[in-house]
């Protein structure tokens, strides 16, 4: 499938040093990288298969783990963490100081800030953008399309758009053309089907807002304004 196939030493100070690059002359890496040797990077979609390589890059002292595949086109910046197994799709861009933890995968096309974290089994859709900030609980699913098996939905698929500083629970499911606005708080488990306002705090099924994320109140005791205007 691939006419290049080459291992290439990777400086770190790490024991593990070598990683799999697919098409090695079109991937920029930068300094102080840890790679390990089951990590793919560069890998070509079925897609583009016969076009010519799209040229991906990863910023200085990043990690990519075990198992992990990056996908031709992804541009990542510097201090990035992927985890084992996590999945980046093509022509996917994302910011600095992210941590994707395990079998995370980022769809093609999505737009990544900084300083995000996106936890276990979390999906991203085709299209979707995450401000810097953000984070995302374990098996969070976003989708992107309105109506599954249209002919039409290559024309209108578009992944949610997730506001800087937002949080996300465990086990939640994003609807496309949805918007969750800056510093909003989803609770686990919830269905997100309509705009959530900044600086609100909503959960259920369909999500419903309760109110503001300044009236909630920590139930340790550590602190009374868990969150701060």
């Amino acid at each position: 499938m691939y006419k290049q196939l080459k291992v290439k030493t990777i400086k770190t100070q790490l024991p593990e040093k070598k990683g799999l690059l697919v098409n090695e002359k079109y991937i920029k890496i930068g300094r102080d990288c840890f790679i390990s040797s089951s990590a793919i990077l560069g890998h070509k979609s079925l897609s583009n298969l016969g076009k010519p390589d799209a040229r991906i890059s990863l910023g200085f002292g990043s990690y990519v783990l075990s198992g992990a595949v990056i996908y031709e086109g992804a541009r990542i910046g510097k201090h990035a963490i992927i985890g084992h197994n996590a999945v980046i799709r093509e022509h996917t861009v994302i910011g600095q100081r992210v941590c994707f933890w395990n079998n995370a995968f980022i769809d093609y096309n999505s737009h990544i800030g900084s300083n995000v974290k996106i936890h276990y089994n979390t999906y991203v859709a085709p299209g979707t953008i995450i401000e810097d900030d953000v984070f995302l609980g374990p098996g969070v699913v976003f989708a992107n399309v309105i109506h599954p098996g249209c002919k039409f939905l290559k024309k209108c698929m578009k992944g949610p758009v997730i506001k800087k500083g937002a949080q996300v629970g465990a086990n939640v499911t994003v609807n496309p053309y949805v918007t969750i606005g800056e510093k909003a708080i989803i609770g686990s488990g919830s269905v997100v089907t309509k705009n959530i306002p900044k600086g609100c705090f909503a959960y259920g099924n369909p999500a419903v807002v309760k109110g503001s994320i300044y009236a909630l109140k920590c139930k340790t005791a550590i602190t009374n304004e868990p969150y701060k205007k």
